[in-house]
């Protein structure tokens, strides 16, 4: 791990909350350690086409994005996509299943920022170790056929991983922030936006409307220096339902005021479910209701609704991160809830076999 540099001559007016800088791996340093490997690359450019296909309307497919709420554990996590990657081969006439590899997660106060941040769980903050494992991660993932799905967050992050990353999202806290609108724009994959924490589904509109757009934001480039960089804009973008203040927005008038937004803004409808969070009321419990219920309006011929999201791990429920990381329950979340396999495995089922009436 790189020695932090301490701050040798403190000025009187900068840097007054600092203890120290730590030197980060260069990105294109990693990614000569940890190549792209071709058959990763063939699963992030057909995960990539796919995804795309599907939000378009030309492919009539419905898209799983599934997976754990954060990745905390590297072989835990490899497990899973062992488990998901057999699946989605049984599934994929029908389902396009992609999965969750978040690492990095937004938190409301304090708390454990994911494994990219603090990959130990012990608040070291070894983002050098996070960036290598989270890389290692996602090239293990798409090695296996399974495109790899995520969350953008931190600015310096797409740098060193998206060229893995099939899916991307903006979550409900930064979906309204221009830094992550700009920086949306920059990305190669297709964008999902979500609503609001209150709720409001213009404001998932207006993000995409934003990232459409050509911008120019600061950054880092594969030299890790200070740069520019200019974009053409992300035109692969859609909205995400993730319900909100006021409770659950997965039912059908809500998923009609999205198509509605979308096509009064020159977009072509396209919408994502997400079962969990307040779509569920952060009942895990829940979201196989919500999946259901997704399920039967894309049948009634809901076309808008191109995609479902479910939070999924090898067992379910969560727990608290321990003080001693030894009595960790295996497989089981630290953040939200998640349901477990065998009701993954049940719903995917479940939705190919109906899919194919």
């Amino acid at each position: 791990m790189p020695q932090s540099e301490p701050l040798a001559h403190p000025a009187r007016t900068e840097n007054l909350n600092v203890t120290a800088f730590t030197p980060l791996v260069t990105p294109r340093d990693l990614k000569a350690e940890l190549p792209l490997t071709p058959a990763a690359e063939a699963t992030v450019l057909a995960g990539r086409q796919a995804a795309q296909d599907i939000l378009a309307g030309r492919d009539g497919r419905l898209l799983a994005v599934v997976g754990p709420c954060s990745v905390h554990d590297f072989g835990e996590a490899v497990a899973y996509a062992e488990r998901l990657a057999g699946l989605r081969a049984r599934v994929g006439n029908r389902l396009e299943v992609q999965m969750r590899v978040y690492v990095d997660k937004p938190r409301t106060t304090v708390g454990w920022r994911g494994f990219l941040i603090d990959p130990d769980m012990t608040g070291a903050n070894d983002m050098n170790a996070g960036l290598r494992r989270t890389r290692e991660l996602m090239l293990r993932v798409s090695e296996l056929g399974l495109p790899v799905a995520t969350e953008l967050l931190d600015p310096f992050a797409p740098q060193y991983l998206f060229d893995v990353v099939a899916w991307a999202c903006l979550g409900a806290r930064t979906a309204e922030s221009q830094t992550h609108r700009v920086m949306a724009s920059a990305v190669s994959a297709p964008m999902g936006f979500k609503n609001g924490t209150g709720g409001g589904l213009k404001l998932a509109v207006d993000a995409i409307l934003a990232a459409r757009h050509p911008h120019a934001f600061f950054t880092i480039d594969d030299d890790g220096r200070a740069c520019v960089v200019h974009t053409r804009g992300n035109p692969h973008g859609h909205v995400i339902l993730r319900g909100g203040r006021a409770g659950p927005n997965h039912a059908a008038p809500f998923v009609a005021e999205a198509a509605a937004l979308m096509e009064g803004a020159g977009l072509t409808p396209a919408v994502m479910v997400d079962c969990s969070h307040a779509n569920s009321g952060s009942d895990h419990t829940r979201q196989g209701a919500v999946w259901r219920d997704v399920l039967a309006q894309r049948l009634a011929g809901q076309t808008a609704l191109k995609g479902l999201m479910l939070e999924s791990n090898l067992r379910p429920g969560k727990q608290a991160i321990p003080a001693d990381l030894s009595q960790l329950q295996p497989g089981v979340s630290v953040t939200d809830a998640c349901v477990g396999w065998d009701e993954t495995e049940a719903l995917l089922l479940e939705a190919h076999a109906a899919l194919g009436g």
